[in-house]
């Protein structure tokens, strides 16, 4: 078998390490409990997360004991590392439903049938009982208020922001190195992965555990994800790609693999599926032979929603691209997943009161045209489907029956322009 660290840096999730040697002979040589850790500060997590949860099932595969940390106390204080401005502080109620979603999808990428094969913990669990007091005199004398300023995202800041960055913001550090010296004691971790971002917040771990235990742990980032066409997705800029099917549909999941640049995707095949390097290889020469035959995206398609969305999400939305793309009528897709289809047509909503409900009114009410003639010309001239069928006849309405999943019509004028109309 592979060492585990060779695997990991052989398929791009290694930018730094703490000690890189030694790391490679303590995972040579014993069971190592590690962890990644992620703040419930949204409803789901997203693909930057992912490569987290697949580091943590290679390093699983290869015998190592994974701990998936759900910040439920780091994430009502907000990490600055890549913003430029302040969260949102959630409450406990949006924080716990957080962290049930998020436990549910770490489960789909990780064993965690047993706490001895994998376990979620909460830091909420320690940090909510820790006393002020008690923390600045144990922990806060270990850290320099002047290494801290010089931390990017604090000093960016401070030099780019009136308000500059709040006192619960700046101590987010502290809080995620006593993470590490915790866990070291509670749990026997010795090891931290994460993203490049937070590679200041490891290291200070690191150090905290040396001295508070006397401890040697270790820490290991990976580069952020990003796509050589520039296109961001996180969910600081609005643009992430979700793993919860409620936020991005597994049509949209499987379509934005699908549609990722040729030279992407190699590095995204060894990042979010498991598929043997050999096999990735061949997929890239293939790629760089026939580029529109797209072979690697769409096996790089299938294999990632398969590990979030599993065979059945996997199966519904191929089953979705086929109908979508072809010239059959749209029928057996929700409306989340035609939303996505048709993210920049326009949507009304629309009393399901209403129905039956005359063609002509709900071309108007659904802004495809702007009066009755005007819609009644265009079905005349053939211009006018409904749910991908040519309409010809002015008098046309519409029903319960002609929904899509109980509750959308797809209205299209001419090639390109869509209306999407949802009873309610």
């Amino acid at each position: 078998m592979d060492h585990p660290l060779d695997t990991l840096r052989r398929r791009g999730f290694v930018s730094d390490v703490t000690d890189a040697d030694d790391l490679h002979a303590l995972l040579a040589a014993e069971r190592v409990t590690f962890y990644y850790g992620a703040d419930p500060t949204a409803t789901s997590l997203h693909i930057g997360n992912l490569i987290g949860m697949m580091a943590m099932a290679w390093l699983q595969r290869s015998g190592h004991r994974p701990i998936a940390l759900a910040g439920g106390g780091t994430g009502r204080i907000g990490d600055p590392s890549g913003r430029d401005d302040e969260r949102e502080l959630l409450t406990d109620e949006q924080v716990e439903a957080n962290i049930a979603r998020i436990r549910e999808q770490l489960s789909r990428v990780i064993d965690l049938s047993s706490p001895e094969a994998g376990v979620v913990l909460d830091n909420h669990a320690w940090l909510g009982s820790l006393g002020f007091v008690e923390f600045l005199r144990d922990v806060g004398k270990h850290f320099s208020v002047n290494q801290m300023i010089s931390r990017e995202a604090v000093r960016r800041r401070l030099e780019e922001r009136e308000h500059g960055i709040s006192y619960t913001e700046f101590s987010y550090q502290l809080l995620q190195a006593y993470d590490f010296a915790h866990l070291y004691i509670a749990e026997g971790c010795r090891l931290q992965i994460g993203g490049s971002d937070q590679w200041g917040n490891i290291t200070a771990g690191v150090d905290l555990t040396r001295r508070l235990h006397g401890a040697r742990v270790f820490g290991l980032v990976w580069p952020l994800l990003e796509r050589s066409d520039g296109k961001k997705f996180s969910k600081s800029t609005g643009e992430a790609v979700w793993l919860a099917a409620d936020e991005t549909s597994p049509y949209a999941y499987y379509q934005w693999f699908r549609n990722v640049p040729d030279d992407d995707a190699g590095k995204f095949l060894r990042l979010f599926t498991f598929l043997p390097l050999d096999q990735i290889a061949a997929l890239e020469a293939e790629l760089a032979v026939n580029p529109a035959g797209r072979v690697a995206q769409q096996v790089l398609a299938e294999e990632a929603t398969r590990i979030v969305h599993g065979d059945a999400g996997l199966a519904g939305a191929k089953r979705a691209s086929e109908i979508l793309f072809g010239d059959a009528p749209f029928s057996g897709l929700d409306h989340r997943t035609l939303r996505d289809a048709f993210s920049e047509a326009p949507v009304v909503e629309v009393p399901r009161s209403r129905l039956p409900l005359g063609l002509l009114d709900l071309m108007v009410t659904a802004g495809a045209a702007s009066s009755n003639s005007e819609a009644r010309r265009l079905v005349s001239q053939g211009g006018v489907s409904l749910n991908n069928t040519p309409v010809s006849e002015a008098t046309r309405t519409v029903g319960e029956a002609d929904l899509i999943g109980g509750t959308t019509l797809v209205i299209r004028v001419g090639k390109k322009r869509y209306h999407l109309a949802r009873f309610v």
